[in-house]
């Protein structure tokens, strides 16, 4: 028999949307179902439901997430599944801002930029480590293609430019906006003393400069694939924030650019450039790294962080 956890589950309006979805599908509550007055484990579930269990462990993370199910270690490491609670409550949202968590985050691909300015050496790579198109060519930068990009790189100086949409809806405070991105020098093959000022601007306005010390290179990127053999390997994971008082990279005071200076408008995209600038004291390029290359398994993710308690 399946045990409960309590008789009901309250969701705060910000977990609205991943119930809903949770429970969007046919599928999912037809688990919720069979699992209504006991465990059972996935080969079980996907048997008695006549599903393949790949997309029954699709399903079932799905429902974990909204914690309608729970799971746990069973005999030959099978997972068993049970449901949480008989019944949920979903508190609706009252004012702007309450179906929102305390942090939405946007994941942008490194392919999905807007505009770019680059020179060569130059070029990108997939997550398989194969080129796209021909190195140090910049028309590669114009071809669809690049959405599949694990991995741009430039030389000198130049800029790639990213439009985000603004989730924050009018009236809504925001109290940082946070920019995160894995990022280092360009030098031919590598080179472990290779600085390049890499600077970060929010709609045309300076967020700050970090200084990359090299383009790394002397070791494998805990994710860039084994057919990758061009020299550069993995990058630094690189924080910019915005404030109400100024702005700052990895915690340190750099700018005076506020959130009120970006003029934030919810139907206007957010427009967040790295540039390695023309007046910049080390011009070493930028390599700019996604989820399946270098050191860390994210895109360049901006993050919008509101206090709930106001």
């Amino acid at each position: 028999m399946s045990e409960f956890k309590q008789e009901m589950n309250r969701y705060p309006a910000s977990r609205i949307t991943e119930v809903a979805k949770a429970l969007s599908g046919d599928l999912r509550v037809r688990i919720l179902e069979a699992l209504g007055d006991r465990s059972m484990s996935v080969s079980q579930l996907a048997e008695a439901l006549g599903v393949a269990q790949p997309t029954m462990t699709i399903n079932i993370q799905m429902l974990e997430l909204a914690d309608l199910i729970v799971s746990s270690p069973g005999a030959n490491r099978e997972k068993i599944c049970s449901v949480t609670c008989k019944s949920i409550l979903l508190e609706l949202p009252v004012k702007p801002g309450d179906g929102l968590h305390h942090m939405e985050e946007i994941h942008m691909p490194i392919g999905m930029y807007s505009h770019c300015s680059i020179k060569p050496t130059c070029g990108m790579a997939g997550k398989d480590g194969a080129l796209i198109g021909s190195i140090d060519d910049p028309r590669v930068f114009y071809m669809p293609e690049r959405t599949d990009a694990s991995l741009v790189w430039f030389s000198g100086s130049g800029s790639i430019e990213y439009y985000f949409a603004n989730p924050m809806p009018p009236g809504v405070p925001l109290d940082e906006l946070k920019l995160k991105a894995e990022v280092c020098s360009e030098a031919p093959s590598f080179n472990m003393k290779w600085p390049s000022d890499i600077s970060v601007y929010i709609n045309d306005l300076l967020v700050g400069i970090w200084k990359s010390p090299s383009d790394f290179g002397d070791r494998k990127g805990k994710l860039t694939p084994d057919r990758w053999f061009h020299g550069t390997e993995y990058g630094a994971l690189t924080e910019w924030k915005v404030t109400k008082e100024g702005s700052c990279v990895n915690g340190v005071r750099t700018s005076e650019t506020t959130l009120d200076d970006l003029l934030l408008h919810y139907r206007e995209p957010i427009r967040i450039r790295f540039e390695v600038s023309k007046d910049a004291e080390h011009q070493g390029g930028l390599n700019l790294f996604g989820s399946g290359f270098g050191d860390h398994p994210q895109d360049i993710v901006l993050s919008f962080i509101r206090n709930v308690d106001r």
